[in-house]
């Protein structure tokens, strides 16, 4: 195998192309390992978090939530970005009461991922949780979704029949299905 250090790209300039709400996109010019230089377009985001709840009985809360980009209906974890200051746990927190109205005693950290390292920074990270309360939600004033309780088994098998095929969704199931078998 190279040396690492042989692939990494140097930025030589950056310009910001668009600022908004939540997206900013760049254009770097960088300096490629072969001394040539090329232009990346990428794409800053404050980063999020996605949350697996478990209910006592193994069943877990999804949501049903229609994605305007796609123009379609989704299956998704509980998730949302990571607010300026905030850490990732208190937004894991906040966001499972948002769009679910679930408190829980516990939440357990399972790692993160890059949805999308060709154009964004993006970072998620995973949690389950457990030791679960409902109360009521209090979803964003532009934010519609239906939380829909779903035994876990249920919830793999909608992921390989291709029912649930959000990529944050797949991801954080595949995890949270490994984090219960070894805990």
């Amino acid at each position: 195998m190279k040396n690492p250090h042989t692939l990494i790209e140097k930025e030589l300039s950056s310009e910001k192309v668009f600022s908004g709400a939540l997206l900013h996109v760049n254009r770097d010019q960088v300096l490629l390992p072969d001394n040539q230089t090329s232009v990346r377009e990428w794409i800053k985001h404050p980063g999020a978090c996605a949350v697996v709840p478990f209910f006592e009985n193994g069943d877990i809360m999804l949501l049903r939530q229609y994605r305007y980009p796609v123009r379609q209906l989704f299956w998704e974890v509980p998730a949302g970005k990571i607010d300026a200051g905030e850490n990732p746990d208190s937004t894991a927190e906040r966001e499972l009461h948002e769009e679910t109205g679930v408190h829980a005693g516990k939440l357990h950290y399972i790692g993160h991922f890059y949805p999308g390292i060709g154009y964004s920074d993006e970072v998620i990270h995973i949690y389950t949780a457990t030791e679960l309360r409902l109360t009521n939600s209090n979803a964003d004033i532009d934010e519609f979704v239906e939380p829909v309780r779903i035994p876990f088994r249920e919830a793999i098998e909608m992921v390989h029949q291709g029912s649930i095929n959000d990529g944050k969704t797949v991801i954080c199931l595949l995890r949270a299905m490994h984090w219960l078998q070894n805990r």
